[in-house]
Formats: structure tokens, C-alpha cells, sequence
């Protein structure tokens, strides 16, 4: 007789690595999206009085240039959270520190968008710029590895539509990580070039989960 996907689960996993409430996967994820979108404004400096209010904040288009950007990602990073997240019924060990991990990444993120924003001129413009696209690039990773974990282990999915809906994720996502990568490989050369491909692949990774919710909603 053939088994149900929730004995094959246990096969595959120990119940003991089996963490059946999402809650607190979801509040602490949720958690640092906030604080780290939060600390991206923060470092945003109000003009003083004794300057005239729109050349100064003309002056500082770095500083909305670069929360614009890192905004957007973690906007984009959180969609595509949440959308896996509508998808599980569970998680586990190996799921719970890939998403530490991303997590680690998204943290990180407000130190790397300051750093660019403040070297965008100067000698160090390049390897700032790098810095930043390595973080971003990270992040995406992560997400993809863990999209691509919970794809392939369907005791960890709450229908049978999601695995294919996630594969599908999984491949798009590649283009907009490939975009990232060129980004950092010409960062230290062109480092203008390379910021407005990081803001193309942010761009591209805010459609891309609008685009599979869509997708799922028509199943």
C-alpha cells in the first residue's frame, strides 16, 4: 500500500527536527524585516535650519537613492518570504537555519546601503559598491536555496500545487540574481553601471513575487 506524503515526511525527518508551528518562524522574520527597513530611514540626516531645504535635500539623493534600493529589496526578499510561508504547513531544522541565515543577510543590509551611499564618490566608490552587491547578492541566495529546500521536501508543503509553484520561483529568480552577480563583477570598474543594475534587479525581484501569487491564485 502505498504511503501518504506525511509518512514519507517522517521517513525522510525525525518528528524531533519537525518544528509544526510556524508562528514564531514567521513573528521573528517579520521581526527584522521591520527593524531593518526602520534602520534604512534612520540614517537618512535632516538638513539642518541653516541651510535652504531643497538644495540640501537635492545634496542628498545618494541617501534616497540608497533607501529606494534597499527598501525595495527587502520589500521584494519579505513578498517572497511571505509567499513561502503561505505554502508550508511546516518547517525543520534545515529550514529554520536557512532562514536565520537570510535573515543574517537582511540585518546586515542597512550597514552596507550607509556604507555605498557615503563612498558613492571617492577612491573607495568601487569597493563600497561591491560590499553592497555581495550583501544583496547573499540574501538572494539564501532565499533561493531555502525556496528550493522546501520545494524539494513536500512534508514541509501545505498543497500539492505549491511544489510546482515554487519551482517555477526558484528558476525566475535566477535572473534577477544573474543581473546581480554582473553587477558585482563590473563594481569595482563602473561602479555607476553596476548600481543601476542593482536597482534593476530589485526592480525585478518586487514583479516576480506579485507575478507567482498571481500565478497560484489561478490554480
Amino acid at each position: 500500500m502505498a504511503q501518504a506524503p506525511e509518512e514519507l515526511g517522517a521517513e525522510r525527518t525525525s518528528p524531533a527536527f519537525i518544528f509544526p508551528d510556524l508562528d514564531r518562524f514567521n513573528a521573528f522574520s517579520d521581526g527584522v524585516f521591520a527593524i531593518a527597513i526602520t534602520l534604512l530611514v534612520l540614517d537618512i540626516p535632516v538638513p539642518p535650519q541653516s541651510e535652504p531645504l531643497v538644495p540640501a535635500l537635492v545634496e542628498q539623493w545618494p541617501d534616497f537613492l540608497g533607501y529606494f534600493m534597499s527598501f525595495a529589496f527587502i520589500g521584494s526578499i519579505w513578498l517572497s518570504h511571505a509567499s513561502l510561508t503561505r505554502l508550508m504547513k511546516v518547517g525543520d531544522t534545515v529550514a529554520y537555519g536557512a532562514n536565520l541565515v537570510l535573515l543574517l543577510f537582511v540585518g546586515l543590509l542597512p550597514f552596507a546601503t550607509s556604507l555605498m551611499v557615503k563612498h558613492l564618490s571617492g577612491p573607495d566608490t568601487g569597493i563600497a559598491v561591491a560590499l553592497y552587491g555581495m550583501n544583496v547578492l547573499l540574501a538572494s541566495l539564501t532565499l533561493s536555496v531555502l525556496i528550493r529546500y522546501v520545494a524539494r521536501n513536500p512534508y514541509l508543503l501545505s498543497e500539492d500545487v505549491a511544489n510546482e509553484m515554487l519551482n517555477r520561483v526558484f528558476r525566475k529568480r535566477w535572473i534577477s540574481i544573474g543581473v546581480n552577480a554582473v553587477g558585482l563583477g563590473v563594481a569595482l570598474i563602473f561602479p555607476l553601471l553596476a548600481v543601476a543594475l542593482y536597482l534593476a534587479q530589485t526592480i525585478l525581484l518586487i514583479i516576480f513575487p506579485l507575478v507567482a501569487l498571481r500565478g497560484y491564485r489561478e490554480y
